[in-house]
């Protein structure tokens, strides 16, 4: 997952990559240059007392340490700048295909875990890049150099290479192997940490109303000691790292300096020899140590590059058609044939034979109790999601052939939770016309009987919104989606519940404005205020799934049981009549 995710999105960047490795390739053979330099003022200078050669010596060494800055600095350059660039990539590969899903994969990965992996998984991955770019080139040349370069000092102290090295990457390679499942389970924890403190702050209202502040502390409490917990037991495996990688070296150290010592005492070795072998048996371990750093990282990584993959290669249920149709007819039509839905593995259908068709200038009105599939119907429109049996035609063509950016240009959408976006009044209404000028914004205000609030908010059409529409009440939100709806001027209006939020009054106002505004669009409305429909040309009852009763209001009233209860629970007999 981890090499496929690296491979697929650093493709374009392998001229910087390239750079990368010249430029790391001459740095390691530098710093491998120097011990040897070294060895050679203390054999060639010190001992034979040579000045000129110590500083004829030492400048070469000086030059030889600037070259390494300068490789390290282009190196580290050019490799901060391919991991920067694959992260934003890879976030905007996510964020594009989390685009396409339905709302069926959306809630299957749900928000808050398809936020962490879009920030804090892509990030795992861009600093294992950087530390990749910098590092890994590097060590493997500098621990292979470094040995075949100490052999050529002494060959005799060869087996502490053969000790040393095996007995770090052992040790190492036991903890990291610990440490895999424990970054899943951290990757999991922060998905849950975020799920909560989302819901907190998104019902805030709803925790201060039911004085549920302490509930709630002690729900996101136990996400984050749980988060905490995992974290510490993570942690005390990394926190074993570097003791172990320090223990080695200064054991290792010690005994190229007890066994050289004897060596230099005997003759085998020269002082300037043992010193070089020592400077290269660092180097392989500090290798070695730099590679330790890189294993630390790929643990996590490659739990949070199997965590986008997921996401990258999660297919929508909603597909794009191969050929998709990219003309409509004029007019506005809309047609049900014998729709069915059912959700994978689901026992009953939730929509079951649903059939009806909704022509310009007429109203269609979907009635039911609580979970009887309005909604559902609703969002089969713009493919939000897709029928699994029958077809939802627009004018006379399925939807699912339709170009989505044509499809969704003949749809105006306000759905049964209205969501304003950080912003402006303007910018959210322009969110359905981005062309709209600030006329065409208020008559759509005014039909939405939103007017008037927004006159009155100090900035008027410049007034700022917070996410969510926070800042303003939710009638206030309703008929500003309303709004926003109007101003696409669309062929078909779906009213997904859209005026539950308003006083009777503003209700009719509403409604009454909408008829001249939507004589040539067809108008399809769910509702579960039968005052709101009572006008429709058409009502279709639903009851578990099925169209139980279809016809005006006062012809359900005398047809439909189900219709006739609805509204006996809502209206009085003189209402109804």
């Amino acid at each position: 997952m981890l090499l496929r995710l690296l491979r697929t999105h650093l493709r374009p960047y392998r001229r910087e990559l390239g750079f990368v490795l010249v430029l790391q390739l001459v740095g390691t053979i530098a710093s491998l240059y120097l011990p040897g330099l070294n060895a050679d003022i203390i054999d060639y200078g010190v001992v034979r007392g040579d000045t000129g050669y110590i500083v004829s010596t030492g400048g070469w060494m000086l030059a030889v340490t600037l070259v390494q800055i300068l490789c390290s600095a282009g190196a580290v350059y050019y490799g901060a700048r391919a991991a920067m660039s694959f992260g934003r990539d890879v976030r905007a590969a996510i964020f594009a295909h989390v685009g396409d899903f339905s709302a069926r994969e959306v809630s299957r990965f749900g928000a808050p875990s398809l936020i962490t992996r879009t920030t804090n998984d892509v990030q795992q991955v861009q600093l294992l890049v950087v530390m990749v770019c910098t590092l890994l080139v590097t060590a493997p040349i500098m621990c292979v150099a470094g040995i075949i370069l100490a052999l050529g000092e002494d060959v005799g102290l060869s087996w502490l290479l053969a000790v040393c090295v095996p007995a770090l990457l052992i040790s190492i390679g036991a903890i990291v192997v610990r440490m895999v499942p424990g970054f899943r389970r951290m990757q999991e924890r922060i998905d849950e940490v975020n799920r909560v403190l989302r819901e907190q702050l998104s019902g805030i209202r709803v925790v201060r109303a039911f004085v549920r502040e302490p509930a709630e502390t002690r729900r996101f409490a136990g996400a984050n000691t749980s988060l905490t917990g995992t974290a510490l037991r993570v942690g005390r495996l990394q926190a074993l790292i570097f003791p172990t990688v320090m223990l080695i070296l200064n054991a290792s150290s010690v005994a190229v300096l007890w066994f050289g010592a004897h060596r230099v005492d005997t003759g085998e070795m020269q002082i300037g020899s043992l010193t070089a072998f020592l400077n290269y048996l660092i180097q392989i371990l500090m290798a070695v140590m730099m590679a330790t750093f890189i294993s630390m990282m790929i643990p996590r990584a490659a739990v949070c590059a199997e965590r986008i993959n997921e996401v990258l290669d999660a297919e929508s249920s909603v597909v794009p058609p191969v050929s998709p149709v990219r003309e409509l007819r004029r007019g506005a039509e809309l047609e049900f044939r014998a729709v069915e839905f059912r959700y994978p593995g689901a026992a009953e259908p939730v929509l079951r034979d649903i059939s009806f068709r909704a022509t310009a200038g007429t109203t269609t009105a979907i009635v039911g109790s609580t979970g009887t599939g309005k909604t559902t119907l609703v969002n089969l429109i713009p493919r939000l999601i897709d029928v699994t049996a029958g077809a939802v035609l627009v004018n006379g063509t399925d939807v699912r052939e339709l170009e989505p950016e044509l499809l969704w240009s003949r749809v105006g959408l306000v759905p049964q939770r209205p969501y304003l976006f950080t912003g402006t009044v303007a910018s959210n209404l322009r969110y359905g016309n981005p062309d709209a000028t600030d006329e065409e914004l208020w008559q759509a205000l005014e039909i939405a009987q939103a007017r008037d609030f927004v006159e009155a908010m100090p900035e008027g059409l410049e007034a700022s919104i917070a996410q969510g529409g926070t800042n303003v009440s939710g009638g206030q939100r309703q008929r500003l989606s309303i709004a926003r709806a109007l101003v696409r001027r669309p062929g078909i209006f779906l009213f997904d519940d859209s005026f539950s939020a308003l006083d009777l009054a503003t209700d009719a106002a509403l409604r009454a404005a909408l008829r001249p505004h939507t004589r040539d669009a067809a108008v399809l409305v769910v509702a579960q205020r039968v005052s709101t429909i009572l006008d429709a040309d058409r009502i279709l009852v639903l009851d578990k799934g099925s169209v139980v009763g279809d016809g005006t209001h006062r012809e359900l009233l005398e047809t439909c049981p189900t219709y006739l209860e609805i509204v006996q629970s809502q209206l009085t007999p003189e209402q109804a009549a």
